[in-house]
């Protein structure tokens, strides 16, 4: 099962976030929210698997810090 982990606010940052997931080793799914005529300014949500939903959230918090 997928879990949600981050809701980007653009498809940009939800890529950048995805590539350093991917960089661990995670699997990753980016899926967009809202309406389909925002484009890349549409906010999106950065799946993981559940098992790995606890490692990848704290990667990411430590990516924003950074």
């Amino acid at each position: 099962m997928w879990t949600v982990i981050y809701i980007a606010p653009n498809k940009l940052i939800a890529e950048k976030y995805k590539k350093i997931l991917t960089d661990e080793g995670m699997l990753v799914q980016l899926r967009p929210i809202g309406s389909a005529h925002l484009g890349e300014h549409a906010s999106v949500e950065i799946l993981v698997p559940e098992s790995e939903a606890e490692e990848a959230h704290e990667i990411i918090t430590g990516a924003m810090g950074s």
